[in-house]
């Protein structure tokens, strides 16, 4: 019976179904976001602006000695060490004294194709139609071929972002409610730390360290003690550490708390100039996720009010910690993830290349209105490229990209489906390499290599799969229409 399941299974489900389906929301949907928060390029050049529109990628082509262009098939890509890779085509609209001038479709870049993806030929072929293609029927796909090497994305496991976790640190002489704040590309570490004898602290990027939570918040535009207490939880151990941290604090203005932070942030700078410090401080690295305009300010106070509780809770043994090897807690960066990170990357480089070209013309006289002169895909390819034949990621990762294994069919299965932990493998890290009980059915508890790479080099289970997410935004207009109370 089991065996029967099993079969069925299989027939139905790709065992690379995770890599294929987060890669195609990549080409679907990633790359028209990137470029949809990039909206309008600005030179520095008077009344004049580019817009960025609709963004696509055509499937493989090959371009010969003679200029002859083709399609490629990726039997001729391993043949003839070639990179399998699509272009990526964007609308590019002028605008001159506020007036849209004539769009323009710019070749901006190359993206690697995953084989049996949307963007591949091989998708939807037929048994004999991919063997006349010189293909393996029982070849799942999954992967691409850089310089006619096949190479696979490693799935990375990654602590859940946007949502809070309360641990004990330093043998609990300290409780941490901690989040990973991302918002789009951007992720930072926020958390707000409880002592044993009730005072709170906050951390975050670039802000001076053990910072006071009263003095955040007052820089936040708290301005009453009233207003300060109502943004807690109505719990007499909570209002009773309230009242202590704001009995101990000395700023209880938002102007002090402000120029106390300048202070501690840029010393012996101008007034004006750690105001603004501060300002940035607050806006961009102090929980990005809400939004990095003053208008986010009330809210993550409110927040940073709810982390500050969670821990009087924890300490106290009305709330159980947070156990971050729980599989609830985890994310799964697939292929799709790992190539959006990185051509917001390049796209980043591209962006600020096609300003330089644009101002460089107005110098030279050129006419502005030719913007694919302007766009120069070396400057987008060359890092994909370079990241994808190298396995060095953007933020320091390595191994992101590896050699395919190709010892056996069930080596290469096994390879499609890892997932590394980016935990150090020097470092003991013995609760990370324990078997846990959320991983059953998830991660298989006996294919992990030996040595120090035991139980951080995971692989996913037989019949495990990996959705591949869904749209924020979507889920918050559900929730409000569902009646659930939003924070204000």
């Amino acid at each position: 019976m089991t065996k029967d399941l099993l079969e069925k299974y299989l027939n139905e489900n790709k065992l690379v179904k995770q890599h294929l389906d987060s890669y195609n929301r990549f080409i679907e949907e990633g790359i028209q976001r990137i470029v949809n928060g990039v909206g309008t390029i600005k030179p520095n050049v008077p009344n004049y602006e580019l817009k960025l529109g609709k963004a696509w990628v055509e499937k493989p082509m090959v371009i010969e000695a003679d200029s002859a262009t083709r399609p490629i098939l990726p039997l001729e890509a391993r043949q003839r060490d070639l990179t399998y890779s699509g272009r990526v085509y964007m609308e590019i609209t002028p605008i001159i004294n506020d007036i849209e001038r004539k769009t323009s479709i710019a070749y901006i870049g190359d993206i690697p194709a995953m084989i049996r993806s949307k963007v591949c030929y091989t998708d939807g072929m037929s048994k004999g139609e991919l063997i006349k293609a010189g293909e393996d029927p029982m070849d799942p796909g999954g992967y691409m071929i850089i310089n006619g090497t096949e190479r696979v994305l490693i799935g990375i496991e990654d602590l859940v972002g946007n949502r809070i976790m309360v641990t004990k640190e330093k043998q609990g002489t300290i409780i941490t409610a901690k989040i990973f704040s991302q918002s789009g590309g951007f992720r930072t570490r926020c958390a707000v730390n409880r002592t044993t004898d009730g005072t709170w602290t906050v951390e975050f990027p670039a802000a001076p360290p053990k910072l006071p939570l009263m003095v955040v918040l007052r820089a936040l535009g708290i301005k009453k003690d009233e207003d300060l207490i109502e943004l807690f939880e109505d719990d007499p151990l909570i209002i009773n550490d309230v009242l202590l941290n704001n009995e101990i604090g000395e700023v209880k203005t938002v102007d002090d708390a402000i120029d106390d932070i300048g202070k501690k942030s840029v010393p012996g700078q101008p007034k004006e100039y750690r105001d603004k410090r501060v300002e940035i401080l607050l806006n961009t690295y102090l929980l990005p996720h809400f939004g990095n305009t003053p208008a986010a300010k009330h809210i993550k106070a409110k927040f940073l009010a709810l982390m500050a509780s969670r821990t009087t809770l924890v300490a106290n043994k009305k709330y159980p910690a947070d156990d971050k090897d729980h599989y609830a807690n985890k994310r799964i960066k697939l292929s799709g993830v790992l190539m959006e990170e990185l051509f917001r990357y390049s796209f980043q480089f591209l962006v600020r290349d096609i300003t330089y070209q644009a101002e460089r013309a107005v110098a030279r006289g050129r006419r502005l209105q030719d913007v694919q002169t302007f766009v120069r895909p070396d400057a987008l390819s060359d890092r994909v490229r370079y990241a994808m034949a190298t396995g060095n990621w953007i933020a320091g990762q390595t191994g992101v990209c590896q050699l395919l294994d190709r010892v056996s069919y069930l080596a290469t299965v096994s390879h499609l489906r890892r997932i590394n932990s980016p935990l150090s493998r020097v470092h003991p890290h013995f609760e990370a390499r324990d078997l846990h009980g959320t991983q059953f059915g998830r991660l298989c508890p006996n294919e992990t290599p030996e040595g120090a790479s035991t139980s951080l080099v995971k692989n996913m289970s037989l019949t495990n799969e990996i959705t591949i997410g869904v749209d924020e935004k979507e889920l918050e207009q559900t929730l409000k229409r569902s009646g659930v109370v939003v924070m204000k």
